[in-house]
This record gives structure tokens, C-alpha cells and sequence, in this order.
């Protein structure tokens, strides 16, 4: 036992104390006694300038890159001239990660998150021929992942606002990945898919549409519209209709087959004005009308002969065959407007979306329409998308004698 002063001083292991027992009896005594001795813990302490230099690093570097978007001028050339105020600052590309990460979060205030050109600054920025992997599993088990993730996410964005890649990022991205690297992957992705669900859609649009509320309401309407081929466009102004409150324009949308449709409706069956409705062009809404009234029951359907229906042939020893009673008359075809839910007279958009200038539309298609004179019109209050009207009136329907 006069090793245990030893041992409560950490200077003699457990294995020099138990070769000098004498028996069994001794081991487990010396095991016992050294189960209870509590040893000092030795603890690493960086020094005082190393945490505080870490302590501060973050906020410092989050502070510092925020700083280089801070301009008032939001536009593409003062988000490159951060880009490159950055490339002289940190000739070392120090905080590369951070500063493109803290970019993509203010492209779309900039007005760049659209634009190829920006996102191949961004990656740039990254240093080339360092973060190539050497061997399979570098590779595989993604060689500087941070970078990497933040190059994908960097196309990712690209994908969410329908930026296509070109040949020259798929370079850039060799020059700093490698042609194994997991960036390459997802551009091989991006290039497959995209090209596909770009062409997908058979109603063309411009990459960036009009800001004028006006030509987005013409896109909008000729699109709806498009659906019947003989529909025409027409723009109407309120201030040509008498005792109009409302000075604004009206885009309307109708074909000669719409044009029948009212010209046949019943005098005495309403139609309702319904909306607004929802359309999107890209980022841009556009609130839209139709003039709709109640659907009608479909035809019955017609009965064909079939020459090669041999069921109910009749017996040979009857002689002459008797003939089929068979519906030989024509149903007139719905047309695409007449649909199970209604038939769609006529649809518009208005640039205030108010009551007023929906009544100065059905005066403007009084003109071309003059049955539509004596048909009562509706307008619903309910709309899909809430409450819009800017003129206040009691809840329901309200008739309007045209």
C-alpha cells in the first residue's frame, strides 16, 4: 500500500501497482482502494486573443459582407461593382462562401435574379484547381462540402427562377469541381430537364413581361382567349360611355360564336358578371372577368347503326329483314365555350376592377350585341379572391336593368 501516494499523484499506473501483490487478496484490496481515488482532470485553454478574435469573427464577417450591399441604388451594375470591390479586398478569397450566400439573398431586390451574367460572377469568386478531388473517394464523398453545397444552391436558385446554364458555367464549374464534382452533376440535371419544361407550355410568353398594367391585361386576355381561334380583341375606353364615373380602359375578349351564344340566350334566364379571377404571367397577377351564364343540359347522345352487329339478326325463314328504327338526325355540337359549369359569354379586364367600369363594358357590348339589351345582367358581389370592389353596395346580387 505504500504505492497509493504514488498512484493519488498520477505517477504510477494501475499495472505497476498490482505486480507487487503478493496474493489475490492484495489485488483486489488495491483495486478496491483505487476505484475510490478521483484524478485530476487536465484541461486545454487556448489563449485570451484567439477567443476573442473567434468570438467576434462571425458578426464581424456578417457585418462586413452586409456592408457591400448597402448602396441606394439597387440595380445590376451596382451588384457587380460589390462583386468586384470584393475580388480587390480579399485577393485571398477569404469568406467566399458567406459573401455568395449573403448575394443570393439581395439578387432579387437588386433586380439580378434573372440574369445569367450575375450568377457567373458569383461563381467566380470561388478558387480554382484547389477544390478538385484527386481520387474516387473524394469524389464520392464530396471534396470541400461547403463549397460545393453552395455552388448547389447557387444553381439551385438559378432552376427556382428559370435561369438556363450555358457552356461556360459548365466550364467554370470543371475549372473549380472537377468534372466528378457534385455541382457538374446537378448542371447535367438542370440541362436535361429545363430545355423540356421551358418548351413544355403551348402558350408562349416573354422571359420578362411588362410592368404597364394595360399590356399585361392585353397578354392576358389574348391568352384565355386563345382557346378559340376566331376570337377578337378589342379595347374599349369608359369615358366614351355616358354618365360613366370611371376613366379607365376595358380589354375584352369575344368571338362570333360567343357572339351567337348571347344572340340565342333566353330573355328571360339572367347572366351574371363574375370575378375577379386570378391569372399569373410570370411573377405578374392579373385580375380578369367573365360574363357567364347557366350551363345547359347536354344533348342526348346519338344512336349509330352498326353494320357488323349480328345480335339480333333475324331468323332466316321469316323472309324479308325488318328494319331498325335508328335516329338519323343531326345534334348540334357544343361548342368549347359551353362548359358543365356555364357558358362563358365573354370575358374582360378593367384597369380599376370597379363595378362602374364592368357596366361600361356590357355598354360597350350592347353595340355589336343587341340582345344583350334585354337580357338582365348580375353582378355578384362573392369573389374568389376577396373583396376588391371599390364601390360600396349591399351583399348579394344586384340586378342591373340594361
Amino acid at each position: 500500500m505504500a504505492a497509493l501516494p504514488y498512484m493519488l499523484a498520477g505517477r504510477m499506473s494501475l499495472r505497476t501497482l498490482l505486480t507487487g501483490a503478493k496474493n489475490a487478496s492484495d489485488s483486489l484490496r488495491i483495486l478496491s482502494s483505487a476505484t475510490k481515488i478521483s484524478y485530476p482532470i487536465r484541461s486545454i485553454a487556448s489563449s485570451s486573443a484567439l477567443k476573442a478574435s473567434s468570438n467576434k469573427r462571425d458578426p464581424d464577417t456578417r457585418l462586413s459582407i452586409q456592408g457591400y450591399f448597402n448602396s441606394s441604388d439597387r440595380n445590376k451594375e451596382t451588384f457587380k461593382a460589390a462583386c468586384e470591390v470584393y475580388k480587390i479586398r480579399e485577393r485571398n478569397l477569404r469568406g467566399h462562401v458567406e459573401f455568395i450566400y449573403s448575394a443570393l439573398k439581395y439578387m432579387e431586390e437588386f433586380g439580378v435574379h434573372k440574369d445569367l451574367e450575375v450568377y457567373k460572377d458569383l461563381l467566380d469568386l470561388m478558387p480554382k484547381g484547389k477544390m478538385i478531388p484527386q481520387n474516387m473517394f473524394q469524389a464520392e464523398f464530396m471534396h470541400y462540402p461547403k463549397q460545393q453545397q453552395c455552388a448547389i444552391d447557387v444553381l439551385e436558385q438559378m432552376e427556382i427562377n428559370g435561369v438556363m446554364p450555358d457552356t461556360e458555367m459548365e466550364m467554370m464549374l470543371k475549372n473549380i469541381f472537377g468534372k466528378h464534382g457534385h455541382p457538374v452533376k446537378k448542371f447535367g440535371r438542370m440541362m436535361y430537364w429545363m430545355p423540356k419544361f421551358k418548351n413544355a407550355s403551348p402558350w408562349s410568353l416573354l422571359d420578362v413581361v411588362p410592368n404597364d398594367a394595360f399590356e399585361l391585361a392585353k397578354l392576358a386576355v389574348a391568352r384565355m382567349c386563345s382557346v378559340d381561334p376566331t376570337s377578337k380583341l378589342t379595347v374599349y375606353q369608359t369615358k366614351d360611355v355616358e354618365d360613366a364615373i370611371d376613366d379607365t380602359w376595358i380589354v375584352s375578349g369575344m368571338s362570333p360564336i360567343q357572339e351567337e351564344l348571347v344572340a340565342e340566350h333566353p330573355v328571360d334566364e339572367p347572366i351574371k358578371i363574375e370575378g375577379p379571377f386570378r391569372i399569373f404571367l410570370r411573377e405578374r397577377c392579373v385580375g380578369y372577368f367573365i360574363l357567364r351564364a347557366e350551363s345547359k343540359p347536354p344533348p342526348p347522345p346519338v344512336k349509330r347503326e352498326e353494320i357488323d352487329d349480328v345480335t339480333n339478326i333475324k331468323h332466316w325463314f321469316t323472309g324479308i329483314m325488318e328494319e331498325e328504327e335508328t335516329e338519323s338526325a343531326l345534334i348540334k355540337k357544343r361548342s368549347v365555350h359551353e362548359q358543365d359549369d356555364g357558358t362563358i359569354m365573354a370575358i374582360c379586364a378593367t384597369g380599376t376592377s370597379s363595378r362602374d367600369s364592368l357596366l361600361s363594358w356590357i355598354r360597350h357590348l350592347q353595340v355589336t350585341n343587341p340582345k344583350l339589351s334585354e337580357i338582365p345582367v348580375l353582378f355578384t358581389q362573392t369573389s374568389p379572391i376577396g373583396e376588391v370592389m371599390t364601390v360600396e353596395e349591399p351583399a348579394g346580387e344586384v340586378k342591373v336593368n340594361t
